[in-house]
């Protein structure tokens, strides 16, 4: 036993005056600084760079063999005197494996740069102070291949003498880098700060791990008191093979995290990037990434107040030298059951991204996206946009996107067509066909008078309009539309239509009504119109037509149970306005409405049957004929002048058999209160409803009518009886006046033809015509 550990302690004390003689032989006969020129003509040969090597080289033994240099400096061929150096460090390290180091073998066993910056810089033309260092690097290729060996390699063979510099480098540590790029194109600056990179097993046969941390900001501008536009904190982990020859590199199993703060903003904005494998070939210029996943963590106060995490699943194929991409599986997930999947196509990425591809948005719920945005609106029906889904292809830019063949489900509705919108909500194109609508689901209840809320993209804008404000004026002013809606059933302010088809057009804030048309109470209504949203207040024009409305089931509609008119309804105007709201329009209106309707009736009441009660009873005389329970009306017609609010008529005209009724009266439309008076007179025609002494058909029935549109119509109208006693005795007085008359000119007659022996027949002709003149 006694031999056996005698025999060990000799076996490493032999060891020992081995290495303690390699060291004496090390720094007695191999002068570090014999390398520099070597270094620098690797560095020059294989990459263009003049090195300046201006720190003294030095040996370090503990933990292993190494060459440690102060700082260093690298400039780019042919750069200007004086420049800053494209790259430098202040202080790096090389540790060597010893045993190659004693064969002539330059084996990089450790590498540590600290104090490290490389200045990149990009001209107003967009080239790049690295371009020319690519292209030697491209030019040099298998032999930088060559000269960065493994070590285990040994000698190169095509060496004919000297030290070979091989590469397999167990540790690289990169400490304090900084990389700044100034882009004068684009009048920004990018630096990296703090920059940290660590790596193991560097090789460029086979893949080792590499890390990355560093601190990285954008400034808008090169010059003056810069504002730091982004500033993000950057994590990089993953495996890299290198490919020197074929350019082609791969990293494996990627992990990218973020943390971003953007000026303005007090909160972090978090993302990572995870991929299996990402490929990049420099030599066919092409960009792979298998399955990936991209996970963020957004807050924004427009965002609601907490976190919005969202994650996007994709595999990305790119040709870098074509500017295409595809985005294959896309699946972008997140709260309130959010699932949207699709493929995209992209092309010219580096002058002007465009994209097309097929997205697919599963059933889900607005409610509570509109609710985090504060854009929830106050609906009459709580479950309104409870269920939302889409399938569409897509394509656009950076600018707007477009949506041709999209089929859209809205709750009960279902649309398909075309859709497309400028993201700054500067203009809207709609061509879609739907089979129903209830935008009264969508509105605010009547007892609601403020609801100021808004779809996205057109909130700000409303939040400027005084409440309770209709449309979102300053939206409206910059505006441009192409809509076309086409619709089986459209249900509004408690109104159905049918078969809508509805035409807008817009531009510089004036938007055209091109045409409304709209089955509406078994007839049909039309309008067009425009709207002037250039100035304020809001300027609106309307001409709208109505054709065969049934206006007993128009008046029920209104909740006038049981209509108290029937038949069709005739109309046609031009109607103007101002205002943004409902007071204002109703106080503003001006215009003309020529209406009639025909085949028309009074339900419950028959007029003729009263009138011909009064005339009865007056002549002392009884009826015997049945009469019908309603009124027939042979014409009922009148014009319309609207002015700032209040409808004048003057000209009313309803005529029954043998009755004609006619009126004037006006109504206020913002309080529903009207004023009327009417009068009824008999005529001598052949379907009179009753005899009438001819002396009655020359008095006026008067009626007197007032109330509240919406009140009991049993209570609005009355006889007139005082109007009706002064007609009767502007009748008596008429009578009186004919019967004088008639009297007067019998004696005047009988004494003017007894005068007229006298003095001639012609002379007394005359003088007869000229007194029965006086009486007339």
């Amino acid at each position: 036993m006694k031999r056996l550990v005698r025999t060990l302690l000799a076996v490493i004390g032999v060891l020992a005056l081995v290495m303690v003689g390699a060291v004496v032989y090390v720094t007695t006969f191999f002068n570090p600084e014999d390398l520099k020129p070597r270094l620098v003509e690797v560095v020059k040969e294989h990459t263009g760079l003049e090195l300046a090597l201006d720190g003294d080289l030095s040996w370090s033994f503990y933990p292993r063999i190494g060459v440690s240099v102060a700082e260093a400096e690298a400039w780019l061929p042919q750069q200007p005197d004086g420049s800053v150096p494209f790259a430098s460090f202040g202080h790096a390290s090389v540790s060597l494996a010893f045993a190659p180091l004693l064969k002539g073998q330059i084996a990089i066993d450790g590498l540590t740069l600290d104090g490290l910056s490389l200045n990149l810089v990009r001209n107003e033309q967009g080239e790049g102070n690295w371009e020319a260092l690519i292209e030697r690097l491209e030019g040099k290729g298998t032999d930088a291949e060559k000269a960065l060996a493994p070590a285990s390699a040994g000698p190169n063979p095509d060496d004919g003498g000297g030290l070979s510099v091989a590469l397999n480098i167990a540790n690289v540590t990169v400490d304090n880098g900084t990389l700044r790029l100034l882009d004068h194109q684009a009048e920004q600056e990018w630096l990296a700060e703090s920059l940290a990179v660590s790596g193991s097993n560097v090789n460029p046969t086979t893949a080792f791990p590499l890390s990355a941390t560093f601190s990285l900001k954008r400034f808008d501008q090169l010059e003056g008191d810069r504002i730091t536009a982004l500033q993000s904190d950057v994590k990089f982990n993953s495996e890299i093979q290198l490919g020197l020859a074929d350019e082609r590199h791969v990293l494996n199993k990627l992990a990218l995290e973020t943390n971003t703060l953007v000026a303005g903003s007090s909160e972090r904005q978090q993302a990572t990037l995870n991929s299996d494998q990402m490929v990049l070939d420099l030599g066919q210029q092409r960009l792979h990434m298998a399955p990936s996943t991209l996970g963020v963590s957004l807050i924004d106060p427009r965002l609601g107040d907490e976190r919005l995490p969202l994650s996007l699943d994709f595999e990305l194929e790119s040709d870098l030298a074509a500017g295409t991409a595809q985005l294959r599986d896309i699946a972008l997930t997140g709260p309130h059951s959010l699932s949207l999947k699709g493929n995209l196509n992209f092309r010219e990425l580096a002058t002007a991204p465009q994209y097309s591809g097929q997205m697919r948005l599963d059933p889900m719920s607005l409610r509570p996206w509109l609710d985090r945005l504060g854009a929830l609106p106050t609906m009459a029906e709580e479950n309104s946009l409870s269920e939302v889904s889409l399938t569409t292809p897509v394509k656009g830019d950076l600018e707007q996107a477009s949506f041709e063949g999209l089929t859209l489900v809205l709750d009960d509705s279902t649309f398909t067509g075309n859709a497309g919108a400028r993201f700054d909500g500067s203009r809207v194109d709609l061509d879609l066909e739907g089979d129903m609508l209830n935008l009264d689901q969508y509105l605010p209840p009547e007892d609601v008078e403020n609801n100021t809320a808004s779809l996205p993209g057109i909130a700000a804008a409303v939040a400027q309009e005084e409440a309770p404000a209709l449309l979102p004026a300053s939206w409206l002013a910059q505006l441009e539309e192409t809509v076309a809606l086409s619709l089986s059933q459209l249900t509004i302010g408690g109104q159905n239509f049918q078969d809508v088809s509805l035409g807008m057009q817009g531009e510089n804030g004036k938007h055209q009504l091109t045409g409304f048309d709209a089955g509406f109470h078994e007839g049909r209504l039309q309008a067009t119109g425009q709207l002037d949203a250039s100035t304020s207040p809001l300027e609106w024009q309307l001409a709208p037509k109505v054709q065969d409305v049934r206006l007993d089931s128009l008046l029920v509609s209104l909740g006038e149970d049981p209509a108290p008119m029937a038949g069709a309804l005739q109309a046609e105007g031009q109607l103007t306005s101002q205002g943004n709201n409902r007071e204002a329009l109703l106080n503003n209106l001006n215009g003309t409405i020529d209406a009639e309707v025909e085949d028309g009736s009074l339900p419950g009441n028959n007029i003729s049957e009263q009138l011909c009660s009064v005339v009865a009873r007056f002549e002392e005389e009884e009826m015997s004929r049945d009469w019908a329970e309603d009124t027939r009306f042979e014409e009922v017609s009148g014009t319309f002048e609207i002015r700032d609010g209040v409808a004048h008529n003057e000209d009313l005209l309803i005529t029954v058999p043998g009755i004609e009724m006619t009126g004037e009266g006006h109504l206020e439309l913002m309080t529903r209160a009207f004023e009327a008076t009417g009068a009824a007179r008999f005529l001598d025609t052949a379907d009179a409803a009753c005899k009438v002494n001819p002396r009655l058909q020359r008095v006026a029935f008067p009626a007197r009518c007032e109330g509240t549109l919406g009140s009991d119509s049993s209570e609005w109208c009355s006889f007139d009886l005082r109007a009706f006693s002064r007609s009767l005795g502007e009748l008596a007085q008429d009578e009186a006046r004919d019967e004088l008359r008639e009297e007067l000119d019998e004696r005047v007659d009988e004494e003017l033809e007894n005068l007229g022996d006298h003095i001639g027949e012609d002379a007394g002709r005359e003088l007869r015509d000229a007194v029965r003149g006086l009486f007339n």
